[in-house]
């Protein structure tokens, strides 16, 4: 017993004798924490800055965080008119969502009394994936649920329209739930019409 305690004393000490005759020998190091035979500088300098980063926010980054899930982000893009017309939505009518960063988030269109679902599409990550309600344009109006593959996108109209016409945009949030459990509200505008 007393054997083996000594073996071991004498495997630490020349562990610790090595990490400060590395340390001294690098010139980057100038200290050794005995008690966990880890080298360290008291004294570091630095002669270059640092590199700054820039970030690139996506327009719907803007309005919240992601709650819950796996910890991704749910992102989505502004779809362009070439995501929309590559989609073929089929419809008399049509509705959009849009923010003040991306316009729009969210298109759809279907049949005026139809029992067949509206057809949407949503740009998420990068991605044009299509989304649907049920019961045609006339279920996509007012407060709308769009289901997807992994997703559930639903509409609130939050307030009366603040302009006139045949078709004005009425404050509303988008909120999306994602399949593993993550959420995100986005803040905007849905507009249904011709």
């Amino acid at each position: 017993m007393a054997f083996s305690r000594k073996k071991g004393h004498r495997v630490g000490t020349v562990a610790v004798g090595l990490l400060a005759l590395l340390a001294g020998c690098s010139g980057s190091y100038s200290d050794v924490d005995v008690a966990s035979g880890q080298a360290s500088s008291p004294h570091q300098t630095t002669t270059q800055e640092p590199a700054h980063q820039t970030t690139v926010e996506r327009p719907s980054d803007a309005d919240g965080a992601t709650r819950g899930g796996d910890g991704s982000q749910i992102t989505l893009d502004a779809l362009t008119a070439s995501d929309i017309d590559e989609t073929n939505l089929s419809g008399e009518l049509g509705c959009q969502f849009s923010t003040a960063q991306a316009s729009p988030l969210l298109v759809a269109k279907g049949n005026v009394d139809s029992s067949s679902a509206a057809q949407g599409v949503v740009k998420v990550a990068g991605y044009v994936e299509r989304v649907w309600a049920p019961d045609g344009f006339d279920g996509t109006t007012d407060n709308p649920t769009f289901q997807g593959k992994g997703k559930t996108l639903r509409i609130d109209v939050t307030g009366a329209s603040r302009e006139g016409g045949e078709s004005p945009a009425r404050p509303a949030t988008l909120t999306y739930d994602r399949a593993d459990g993550a959420q995100r509200t986005f803040e905007g505008e849905w507009q249904c019409g011709p």
